[in-house]
């Protein structure tokens, strides 16, 4: 999948909230973070760890929602350390279940934050594709979902989110 639309676009909002929200401080660690946040969120919508629960996933599209809200600031965090050059999704094969792949993508993303460097970054993606891949969800239902998000997060700003 074409990575260089999602870049443009996640470039246009960043711009815009920080212009909004006048942010003139280095935020990388924030947005670190904030993606770390948002897969422990996605994580919990999947339920996948939750071996004491019988209750299942939730719907479809509450766990898209939640997948695409991490590739935001994915996203975002290339742009920070100028990496928005990559133009293709990395792909590789991760091995293990959802939860095992969860705990190998927070080990990619701290790694990343770390290392701020190319490599680390598209591990991070690939790890992503993998997670996307255990719950079945398509590049095209990603982009589609991260465009409507995108659209979402442009309203929040304009109310006072």
């Amino acid at each position: 999948m074409n990575l260089t639309i999602l870049f443009k676009m996640q470039q246009e909002l960043d711009a815009y909230i920080q212009n909004n929200q006048s942010v003139t401080e280095d935020v990388f660690e924030e947005k670190g973070l904030a993606l770390l946040v948002e897969l422990a969120e996605l994580a919990n919508e999947t339920r996948c760890f939750k071996f004491w629960s019988t209750k299942g996933p939730s719907e479809q599209n509450i766990i898209l929602e939640e997948y695409v809200d991490s590739i935001h600031f994915l996203l975002s965090l290339g742009i920070e350390k100028g990496l928005d050059t990559l133009e293709e999704w990395p792909v590789g094969e991760i091995d293990g279940n959802l939860t095992e792949v969860f705990l190998q993508t927070v080990n990619s993303i701290y790694e990343f934050i770390s290392k701020k460097d190319m490599a680390s970054y598209k591990n991070a993606w690939i790890h992503y594709g993998a997670i996307a891949k255990r719950l079945e969800v398509s590049y095209t239902e990603i982009m589609e979902a991260y465009v409507e998000k995108n659209e979402e997060n442009y309203k929040r700003q304009r109310t006072g989110y």
